[in-house]
């Protein structure tokens, strides 16, 4: 019971940390479509080329969500190590799983309406260009190993702010990565092999990106993916992710507490 509240509590309190911060919400959902519209104008010479914008739009939209997802949750807790609550809650019944868990469900929530919107603008160009957005139910399967492998790195990150507090530059270092050698926005079978190799082995969504792109553009299955290292890696890889999340999570938990730096920063 207390596990549930904790969890239902901390839910609510990122939605209403959402809706207190609409107007912040509704400039990124602008924001981040001309940012996509942009970067296709850039790599199609001041033309919305047709060829572009379809592939480019499927790692926007996964980079946007890792984006606003990782944020979200990075800095809703650092915010608690700062005012001072997250020591408190460590003094209550409350385990922590509850509390983490609860603040990744309502970031992957609240990352929702930017990704939708940046989906919903590429939809549109791509209709003006005279082609549809193609959609075939497999590619749940990249999306949901895109969601759970990004909830994995955000436990990391939140593990590592326990222990060495300024981390801040490590988020948006670790987005401009993705969005340069993750496959984001161009195939990691046209990049150097050792940065294709990395990419795909620690980018939460690298074999998303790939999949999808398999699935929607090249019309394969799930089952015979011609890039990237398959069905069974698009699978294992958020697992492992997440796996060392959890570890690294609780080992550098244990190690605040017993140096009592929780509300230090």
């Amino acid at each position: 019971m207390t596990f549930a509240r904790g969890f239902a509590a901390e839910v609510r309190k990122g939605l209403l940390n959402l809706l207190a911060g609409r107007r912040e919400t509704v400039i990124q959902m602008i924001t981040f479509p001309l940012f996509y519209l942009l970067i296709v104008l850039f790599m199609g010479r001041g033309q919305l080329r047709a060829d572009l914008l379809l592939p480019v739009l499927l790692g926007m939209v996964a980079l946007t969500f890792i984006h606003e997802q990782v944020n979200r949750v990075f800095w809703s807790y650092l915010g608690d190590i700062q005012s001072g609550v997250l020591e408190q809650t460590y003094l209550t019944p409350l385990p922590s799983a509850a509390s983490i868990l609860g603040r990744q469900v309502a970031a992957v929530i609240a990352a929702l309406p930017t990704a939708l919107a940046v989906l919903v603008t590429g939809a549109a160009a791509v209709t003006v260009q005279g082609a549809r957005l193609p959609f075939d139910a497999q590619v749940i399967v990249p999306l949901a190993s895109i969601v759970l492998g990004t909830c994995g790195l955000a436990l990391i990150l939140c593990g590592l702010t326990l222990v060495f507090k300024r981390i801040e530059i490590i988020t948006q270092l670790s987005v401009a990565v993705y969005a340069i050698a993750g496959g984001t926005l161009v195939p990691l079978a046209v990049m150097p092999d050792p940065i294709a190799f990395l990419s795909r082995l620690i980018v939460p969504i690298a074999p998303g990106i790939e999949a999808m792109r398999d699935i929607l553009l090249g019309g394969h299955s799930l089952t015979a993916l011609p890039t990237g290292w398959g069905l069974g890696w698009l699978l294992a890889q958020p697992l492992l992710i997440t796996a060392a999340g959890v570890l690294l999570f609780n080992r550098l938990e244990h190690l605040a507490r017993r140096r009592g730096t929780l509300g230090r920063y």
